[in-house]
């Protein structure tokens, strides 16, 4: 069997590199806190960075963006497309020496007076604020807070100002309640003032109690916890006011009743309703402007002081960490696919968990409610105090801290999942799985596989192949995502006892859910149905065999020049280069764990006996099947 082995780097050159990134984000960093102050004239040199900085430069460095995370930041948060006014054009009449004025009268315009257009605007101001919806659910020490108030000074310096509603759970059901968590709001401002920020306290109730006039028609009941409170967008003046100055609005958990009395009220409710508020007031925004720039015949005014309401991201920081997971033994689930795992994570919460993670369950439902407001691409993440710089990178990438579809020896062999790991939470989508070619959509099927590869199916011979060989296809969604799965057949005169392999034939995602969790959910649902089948946290509901079974060895080929080979290499068992071609294999886990237990402390060697000769059989099989492709 292959094992992960780590790379090493010269000490010379790894001390080389070390510097030269600290320059790079040292510039980059300069560069950015320029781009955000308002005299842009005056830029700092490198020597000028506070050494406080080097924490937020290093939580930079520790989120590896990729490329398609880092045009996905900036889609967010660069500068906005702008329409440039068409310019009139001019009169052909000649002009006569009376009517042009002296040289010597033109004067400089006074920029203090004149409108600047949308481009120098945007080119001015690049950084395009987005708003975020944040828990802070103590109690916490001073020291706890100034770590989560350098979180959100964080947050800000890359363009999520974040809407802050305060909880303690020590204040709930007791007398004085009221006078205690306005105290424990003015404590997180003064956190966040400490920190560099502006802050911005609101003490008086911006959400309503009761449902929202109208959700008692709805015709359909929601699969997710409709709020017990609601705003309108009038009610949002203050929290918009903040934000336009570049403020962090601070909140207590306040609502007012039907007596327009200020009571104190559960901050999941007021969070719940603020998003769903934000949410509807950003969209009657949105149309206002679109009207007004109608009626300018593509004229607008300056955009500079809007920031969009729609929440981007839910963060819920508490003691507790993320949700603890059945299939990691206690340890936080990484990522969350809400629409297809949140029954079976209540159904599957262990008692004790009650204890140590009192309130994981009522932030699962908040994290549901929240998200089936916001747009598809938002998260949320569920972060222990201890981890704010998590923030950072789930800002930056919109991922978990470490991917779900990794195997679980390479997450515990490298220690990287620890208590405080946070938890990524999505809407998600549907996961089943198909075992007739009967039941397929080939229509949305065929869409889907020639938008991933942007090739054309050869259509036919591929129908006839699966008609005779298909196992199963995991379909995520409406066809966003599948795994197709055949069973190849050896030749029986050269391997007689081996099985059909279990081949990995097409794995496709449509570009649109691309960077959105539909990748991790889909290998997560094929790691259970074939080579982690039998173990305890393959019993996802996801539609397929939910862990009853025996595992199979997954094997498939990829071409040499794939870019994501890569993320390959890191879920593979092991691989083999063949000319033009990459083998991968992923061992079946129940079998890895029984040989491990028979060689007890002396580990399985790089070839065991039961791997001779299969490598050669199987690179047989699956380099002999046609391509599906016409061109």
């Amino acid at each position: 069997m292959l094992s992960y082995t780590a790379r090493h780097v010269p000490c010379a050159v790894k001390s080389n590199l070390n510097s030269r990134s600290a320059q790079t984000f040292k510039a980059f960093y300069a560069t950015i806190r320029s781009l955000r102050q308002n005299n842009s004239n005056a830029t700092p040199e490198v020597e000028d960075i506070d050494p406080a900085d080097n924490d937020f430069i290093m939580s930079l460095l520790r989120t590896y963006p990729s490329q398609r995370d880092t045009r996905s930041y900036f889609a967010s948060f660069g500068p906005q497309p702008v329409a440039v006014p068409k310019i009139p054009k001019s009169s052909t009449v000649e002009s006569t020496p009376e009517q042009i004025a002296p040289l010597t009268e033109t004067r400089p315009p006074d920029i203090t007076t004149q409108t600047r257009s949308p481009v120098i605007s945007s080119i001015l101001n690049p950084i395009y604020r987005r708003t975020a919806l944040v828990k802070v659910q103590g109690p916490f020490t001073d020291r706890q807070l100034e770590s989560i108030a350098r979180g959100m000074v964080y947050l800000e310096k890359l363009g999520l100002l974040s809407v802050i509603i305060v909880e303690n759970e020590d204040f709930k059901d007791r007398e004085g309640q009221r006078s205690a968590i306005v105290e424990e709001t003015m404590r997180f401002v003064t956190a966040l003032e400490k920190g560099g920020a502006k802050a911005r306290p609101i003490l008086g109730a911006v959400v309503r109690l009761g449902p929202k006039p109208g959700d008692e028609e709805a015709p359909e009941p929601q699969d997710y916890t409709v709020p017990e409170a609601h705003t309108f967008p009038s009610d949002l003046v203050h929290i918009r006011s903040a934000l336009r100055a570049g403020e962090i609005p601070v909140l207590p958990p306040f609502a007012l009743d039907s007596f327009c009395r200020s009571v104190r009220v559960d901050s999941n409710d007021v969070i719940a309703a603020l998003a769903r508020g934000m949410t509807e007031a950003a969209e009657l925004d949105k149309q206002a402007r679109q009207e007004q720039q109608d009626r300018k015949e593509g004229h607008e005014d300056d955009p500079v002081a809007e920031v969009d309401l729609t929440p981007l991201r839910l963060m819920i920081i508490n003691k507790e960490g993320g949700v603890p997971s059945y299939a990691r033994y206690g340890m936080p689930h990484l990522l969350v696919n809400l629409t297809s795992e949140f029954s079976y994570i209540k159904n599957t919460f262990d008692q004790k968990w009650r204890t140590s993670h009192p309130t994981a369950l009522s932030n699962l439902s908040l994290a549901r409610t929240c998200l089936a407001y916001m747009p598809p691409t938002s998260s949320a993440v569920m972060v222990s105090h201890r981890s704010p710089s998590d923030l950072i990178g789930n800002l930056i990438t919109n991922k978990p801290a470490v991917s779900s579809s990794l195997p679980h020896a390479l997450l515990q062999g490298n220690r990287k999942l620890t208590p405080h790991t946070p938890t990524l939470l999505r809407r998600g989508l549907p996961i089943q799985v198909i075992r007739n070619t009967n039941d397929l959509d080939k229509v949305k099927l065929k869409y889907l596989l020639e938008q991933s590869f942007r090739r054309t199916l050869d259509e036919e011979p591929f129908w006839e192949r699966l008609n005779e060989s298909l196992d199963f296809v995991i379909v995520a969604g409406d066809y966003a995502g599948a795994a197709i799965v055949t069973r190849e057949a050896c030749s029986p005169s050269t391997s007689p006892n081996i099985s059909p392999i279990t081949y990995l034939d097409k794995f496709a995602v449509l570009p649109s859910h691309q960077g959105d969790g539909t990748v991790d959910f889909l290998w997560v649902a094929l790691h259970d149905e074939t080579y982690g089948l039998g173990l305890p946290f393959s019993a996802n509901p996801n539609g397929g065999k939910e862990g009853k079974g025996e595992g199979r060895d997954l094997v498939w080929r990829s071409r040499a020049n794939n870019p994501v080979n890569k993320w390959y290499f890191e879920r593979s068992t092991g691989h083999l280069r063949m000319g033009d071609w990459v083998l991968f294999w992923c061992d079946a886990e129940v079998r890895l764990k029984i040989e491990e237990g028979r060689k007890g402390s002396i580990g399985l060697s790089y070839l065991e006996e039961w791997e001779h000769g299969r490598l050669s059989t199987w690179a047989d099989v699956v380099f002999k099947i046609p391509s599906s492709w016409g061109n």
